[in-house]
């Protein structure tokens, strides 16, 4: 009884020993013998997990194998860039590979891959502030506001911003939150008041006292307002003002709605231009026993002994013939949803409208025909975009003349 005693005694000083020097011990692991275990330092990967040894680490490899912090894991495989992507820096034992994937964009990866992928930066939503921008380094890190800080828009360069502060002569009126500055408001201001020069004009009182008084001397005594009267003229004037800003907002959505369906009749009467095009080239010098693509005319001829360069191509994708657009769409398809989600990533998409997208029975035409809609939508920019994805395939059909002339 007395030796079972001793023994626990014996474990709870040790387990006691073991949780002060936990604190201290950044591994929070342990040898058998209770010794605090190594960390792999940069630049080197776990080996072999501590047991009844210390951890057993070993350098990553330069050019193969990267660490570039420390920790308890194994070397991470170096990222290869994206096809059309340019290297900035090549991978060593202490940081990946750093591709150019342009504003806003950062080299993504699943798991340990090596094949990477420029991808769209992470926004800091309202009341989040950035602390690690989006780049070279990974996608951009958020962490909420602290109090005395707050963000009020969608980010993901912008970090959280002081909060105001009013002055002596104002009083708070709402604290400042995380998504919201400081309200103030001027301490004396007399919002119902009227000041002395004021010339407002005075109405008399319809009462007996009054018709008493008609018979005095004019100018004897002076009319006087009631508390009432005094607050009337100033509601009325608050009441316009909100009534003149509530016509303008309904103005606004009329216009902006009259403006929406006019851009979608003229894409319709393009469309409808397009087919009624393609009718008459096939048509065209048929007598003569020659045939003209009626695709040639509608695409433009490359440059001088010159490639064409897709990133200056400034036709828009609309004006693209209807067989070359279902080439495009059908390649998309082929390989898959993953393939056509990067696209409408790269594009500047929200995951919520992608996703509205692939609710429906052909999200990649939705797609195209949603951006083809958009200011500025040329087969430059839609190259630009299926390079960062990786597709030179999609970019051969979108760039590749058309046969001009062909006999029969």
């Amino acid at each position: 009884m007395k030796g079972a005693i001793q023994a626990l005694l014996l474990c709870s000083c040790i387990l006691g020993v073991k949780v002060a020097i936990g604190e201290a011990c950044a591994s929070k692991q342990f040898t058998n013998t209770g010794e605090c275990c190594s960390m792999c330092a940069a630049g080197t990967g776990l080996a072999a997990r501590c047991g009844q040894e210390d951890t057993n680490c070993q350098p990553c490899q330069d050019g193969v194998s990267f660490s570039d912090s420390e920790g308890l894991s194994a070397c991470l495989l170096c990222a290869r860039c994206p096809v059309g992507i340019l290297e900035l820096a090549r991978c060593t034992p202490t940081q990946d590979t750093h591709c150019d994937c342009g504003e806003h964009f950062f080299l993504w990866r699943e798991a340990n891959s090596t094949d990477g992928l420029c991808a769209a930066c992470t926004l800091c939503n309202h009341g989040s502030g950035m602390v690690r921008p989006c780049g070279p380094l990974g996608n951009t890190v958020c962490e909420r506001c602290k109090p005395g800080t707050y963000s009020k828009e969608k980010s993901d360069w912008k970090s959280c911003v002081p909060c105001s502060r009013c002055s002596d002569d104002e009083v708070e009126i709402r604290p400042c939150m995380p998504e919201f500055d400081t309200v103030c408001m001027v301490k004396d201001l007399n919002i119902l008041s009227r000041p002395e020069s004021s010339e407002f004009p005075r109405w008399p009182i319809l009462s007996e006292e009054t018709d008493n008084r008609s018979s005095t001397a004019p100018g004897s005594e002076a009319p006087r307002l009631t508390p009432s009267d005094q607050g009337g003229n100033n509601i009325m004037v608050y009441v316009s003002v909100l009534a003149a800003v509530v016509l303008g907002l309904l103005f606004y959505v009329a216009y902006k709605c009259w403006k929406s369906c006019q851009q979608k009749q003229a894409l319709a009467k393009a469309r409808v231009g397009e087919l009624n095009n393609a009718g008459e080239g096939e048509k065209l010098h048929s007598d003569s026993g020659v045939f003209l693509d009626s695709h040639s005319l509608q695409d433009s001829q490359p440059s001088k002994g010159s490639k064409r360069d897709s990133k200056q191509d400034t036709r828009l994708y609309v004006n693209l013939p209807p067989v070359r657009q279902e080439e495009v769409e059908r390649l998309l398809m082929e390989s898959g949803s993953r393939s056509w989600r990067q696209l409408a990533t790269t594009l500047g998409y929200e995951q919520e409208r992608v996703d509205m997208f692939g609710r429906g029975q052909d999200p990649i035409h939705t797609l195209l025909t949603d951006w083809a809609q958009q200011e500025g939508s040329t087969l430059g920019l839609l190259c630009s975009a299926l390079t960062r994805i990786g597709r030179p395939d999609v970019i051969t059909v979108l760039t590749a003349p058309s046969q001009g002339v062909s006999l029969v």
